[in-house]
């Protein structure tokens, strides 16, 4: 009786931490844990793994129905072949030994909301991590819709993983406040530092870089995409120690400030395991050219500035530099790019799997041409201006093509995608997995076009910049094109509508969309009955984000059952009130209820932001005054 108290109560807390956190992945999905079957089938994978590998290590189970018995020792080894967090989550569900095994071999953890636990907890559920992914603001933030001084600061996390995690070896944040107090810190406090990432990231600058640089003799990757790093002198490149040379990843390219080249070409130049470069824009092609002479094994180039006055004998250096990278199959960078410098890249272009030109203003004559030296892509992303006639050549060449992003090159200028693109590319792309599209007009029957030519779909973003927009041949709102994309996309885990939608649209999406788990919604719905179909049918929901929406209290409580198994709910300019979302978090004490009001506006009951979320803290200590936790 007491061994079965034992394993309800092991059972019962890590239930309720489970749907107190799914953003930290040392705890099980909570759609899982609310789900017997479900969790029965993945302990069972998990086990079958476990059992695989035993096999292996010659431990015989000759009763089937019993659990063998074996040394801890022996079940830590065999976690090591169980690397999906979602099987390790089951595995630790088993039984009390298993938890516990589970909890000493982690080394890696996920964190998709830096507020839903406290580092000290993380320290304590899982004590030998060596390697974190943290999250910070919500999404949105990269439009602007969240406060600068909202929160999300690395610091705290640095400060007590310094204590906690001596032998960290890697941090992977994003959309997180890293100052360049918390970078000294960092660089001083991990000897065995390894990895650092940053994408849209802010409150760091050249001094924090220096301190890294010159501190983190082990460093092998550090990578820097798209955060906000302000100049403030020093050449923070010269720093890295003459002993670096184990570089395998440098990813300067959103540091617009100038470096010092020669420190950049002697640090190239002492890696030969360099494999990624992502460079800014203040290398020239000149400089470009010598950096390739120096790591012919790059596997990932980010040019700098592609659009200087280049004599005829330096075009044919560089390409021969590009030529000379046989290995290269990643291409970015290519800010801004004159058209006679193109054909310098049809000869890297033939092994290429991914190209980003989202930076590279090509038009759609020159871009035809080059699309037809890029018949192994697999990863594309590119300006509009290549207008349809360039999407048409991409459809005809790149026949492997899974990921497609199309931006306007002017979000508040013409767009010159339509339609007949996202046919093209449906008729020619049958392997496409994931698509975000930016457009001025859509049809119904170009979505429906694609989510039957394209059935293995798990991400359909669509963005057409004109809100409210209607189908421009029919005028009728956009309800049936997005009800084809989640009946015939079984595996759609990842929607973002836009355009003229009716209730009827978000009916479809709650009835089909069943392995949707991250949902944006825009100007778009009728009544609160759109919202709570989907609420109500999409049981696999994880991240739900709305603005400018009808959407009331009616429909906000309507969720009540799925919030707590939800990463986080985003609600701007909707109708919601603070009556309706005091009303949630009365009902629901677990989570985290966040009232956003800029307006100082201390008599009106209208909520203009609302962030939701589940923490295993509570209320975060680092409130901003112009946010309200309920």
């Amino acid at each position: 009786m007491a061994a079965d108290d034992e394993k309800c109560s092991h059972s019962w807390q890590t239930r309720l931490e489970c749907q107190a956190l799914e953003s930290c992945n040392g705890f099980a999905n909570p759609k899982i844990t609310q789900s017997s079957d479900i969790e029965a089938l993945r302990v069972a994978d998990a086990y079958s793994e476990v059992a695989h590998a035993l096999k292996e290590l010659n431990v015989e189970d000759s009763n089937p129905d019993v659990r063998p018995a074996f040394p801890d020792e022996v079940l830590e080894h065999v976690l090591v072949f169980i690397t999906a967090a979602k099987d390790r989550n089951s595995v630790s569900l088993v039984c009390k030994a298993w938890y516990i095994t589970e909890q000493w071999s982690r080394r890696h953890v996920f964190i998709g909301n830096c507020y839903a636990v406290s580092p000290v907890f993380l320290i304590m559920r899982f004590p030998k991590v060596k390697s974190i992914t943290l999250k910070g603001k919500p999404r949105f933030a990269d439009f602007g819709l969240v406060p600068s001084d909202w929160g999300a600061h690395l610091f705290p996390w640095v400060f007590s993983m310094a204590e906690g995690y001596p032998w960290l070896e890697e941090l992977h944040l994003k959309r997180m406040v890293v100052s360049d107090e918390s970078l000294v810190l960092l660089a001083h406090s991990f000897p065995n530092f390894r990895v650092l990432s940053m994408i849209n990231c802010e409150g760091l600058s050249t001094h924090g870089l220096a301190a890294v640089t010159s501190q983190c003799k082990n460093l092998v990757k550090l990578h820097l995409q798209d955060s906000e790093v302000e100049d403030r002198g020093g050449h923070w490149l010269s720093c890295f120690p003459e002993s670096c040379t184990a570089l395998e990843c440098l990813n300067f390219s959103c540091v617009d400030s100038e470096i010092d080249f020669d420190a950049l070409e002697r640090l190239v130049a002492r890696c030969p395991s360099l494999k990624s470069l992502v460079l800014n824009r203040r290398i020239s092609l000149e400089q470009l050219q010598l950096l390739l002479m120096k790591a012919p094994q790059l596997t990932d180039l980010g040019t700098g500035a592609y659009n200087q006055d280049l004599r005829r004998a330096q075009m044919v250096k560089l390409k021969a530099a590009l030529v000379n990278c046989k290995g290269l199959q990643k291409l970015s960078g290519i800010w801004g790019i004159e058209p006679e410098y193109i054909p310098m890249l049809y000869p890297v272009c033939r092994n290429l799997t991914s190209l980003n030109l989202s930076y590279a203003p090509i038009r759609s004559f020159e871009f035809v041409k080059l699309m037809r030296h890029c018949h192994k892509l697999q990863r594309l992303s590119l300006q509009d201006l290549v207008e349809d006639k360039g999407l048409r050549a991409v459809g005809s060449s790149c026949k492997d093509l899974e990921e497609l992003h199309v931006f306007p090159a002017d979000p508040r200028g013409q767009v010159y995608s339509t339609e007949k693109g996202l046919i093209a590319i449906a008729n020619g792309c049958p392997k496409l997995t994931n698509i975000l599209y930016f457009c001025r007009q859509m049809t119904n029957g170009a979505i429906t076009k694609m989510s039957t030519a394209c059935p293995e779909l798990t991400r359909f973003r669509l963005c057409i910049v004109t809100p409210l927009t209607p189908d421009h041949v029919t005028g009728q709102p956009f309800d049936e094109g997005f009800g084809a994309i989640v009946k015939n996309c079984k595996k759609l885990h990842r929607l973002a509508v836009s355009g003229k939608l009716t209730d009827k649209a978000f009916e479809y999406i709650g009835r089909y969309g069943k392995k949707v788990e991250t949902l944006s919604v825009a100007f778009a719905g009728d009544s609160d009955l759109g919202l709570k179909y989907v609420l109500d049918g999409c049981n696999r929901l994880r991240k739900l984000e709305i603005r400018d929406c009808p959407f009331g209290d009616t429909a906000l409580l309507s969720g009540l059952h799925q919030y707590e198994s939800m990463r986080f709910l985003w609600m701007s300019s909707c109708k919601i009130t603070l009556i309706g979302c005091q009303e949630l978090a009365l009902r629901k004490p677990g989570l985290n209820v966040e009232v956003i009001k800029e307006d100082e506006n201390g008599g009106d009951l209208s909520v203009e932001k609302l962030y939701v979320y589940r923490s295993l803290t509570g209320p975060r200590a680092d409130m901003p005054r112009f946010v309200l936790t309920l």
